[in-house]
C-alpha cells in the first residue's frame, strides 16, 4: 500500500487517483490519524464480501447455538407434487 501525506496528495491528485485504481493509498495525517483512498468499485466489493462473510458467520454461530429448524429431505418436498 503506497503512503503519503495530504500535503503530497493535493499537490499530485491526479497521480494518485491513478495509483487508487489499482491499490489503496494510506493518507497519515501528522496527528497520526489515517485514512485510505481507494478505488469505489474495490470499495464496493469489498463492502459486499464483509456482508457476505457476516450472514455466513451468523449462519455458523445460529447452527452452535442449536437455532436451526430441520428442512425436509428432498424426497419429502417432491412428494406434494405426486399426489
Amino acid at each position: 500500500m503506497e503512503s503519503t501525506n495530504p500535503k503530497k496528495l493535493r499537490a499530485e491528485m491526479k497521480d494518485y487517483l491513478e495509483l487508487a485504481k489499482n491499490e489503496p493509498i494510506r493518507v497519515q495525517r501528522r496527528s497520526g490519524e489515517s485514512y485510505v483512498l481507494m478505488n469505489e468499485e474495490a470499495y464496493s466489493k469489498m463492502q459486499i464480501e464483509i456482508m457476505s462473510l457476516q450472514r455466513r458467520l451468523l449462519s455458523m454461530s445460529n447452527i452452535l447455538d442449536g437455532e436451526v429448524e430441520d428442512v425436509p429431505s428432498s424426497e419429502d418436498r417432491l412428494k406434494r407434487f405426486k399426489a
